[in-house]
């Protein structure tokens, strides 16, 4: 397949990947075969435990255990209803990802895993084709993006909370 980004690409920090990954093209094997494409428009980057908004933040668990164990996976979460997608990012071992909160056509991280069919099938999963889910690169490069505080982490510290670690293409 052209244009795969290969798991290299994933091994940056969260905040460099978060704002790298705006315009790729996420891709998505249906079960009917069907390929899904949807080009990335908006993202939230995770920097490890020292991060108070993120799921590593107390440490190793069952649910955070893919972070841990090398970048350029999936990381899928239940949350409302929806799984959430995020790609695990970083060097081995830093537990750090990026959560894909809006695609072409997708605006929030559920209307995306909706429009995308995402499962927990998916949780650990190398970002490859042979997997049902990858990346692609064509070279857009979106004409503007901005930064700006997460959304929806009221938990985190007020640091964390306004941190510019939410990226949007427009």
């Amino acid at each position: 397949m052209p244009n795969v980004v290969d798991l290299g690409y994933f091994e940056k920090g969260s905040a460099e990947l978060a704002r790298d990954v705006l315009g790729k093209i996420l891709c998505r094997m249906m079960p009917d075969g069907n390929v899904l494409r949807r080009r990335i428009t908006e993202t939230e980057a995770y920097y490890g435990e020292d991060d108070t908004a993120a799921h590593a933040h107390k440490g190793r668990t069952v649910r955070t255990e893919v972070l841990y164990t090398g970048y350029g996976r999936a990381y899928v979460y239940h949350c409302y209803m929806f799984w959430l997608l995020n790609l695990s990012c970083g060097p081995d071992g830093s537990p750090e990802c990026v959560l894909i909160r809006g695609v072409e056509g997708s605006d929030g991280p559920g209307r995306v895993s909706k429009a995308m069919g995402f499962s927990k099938d998916m949780y650990g999963k190398e970002l490859v084709p042979e997997n049902g889910l990858w990346l692609e690169d064509d070279g857009f490069v979106p004409e503007r993006a901005v930064s700006g505080p997460r959304i929806g982490i009221p938990y985190a510290s007020e640091e964390d909370r306004n941190a510019p670690l939410n990226f949007r293409s427009v």
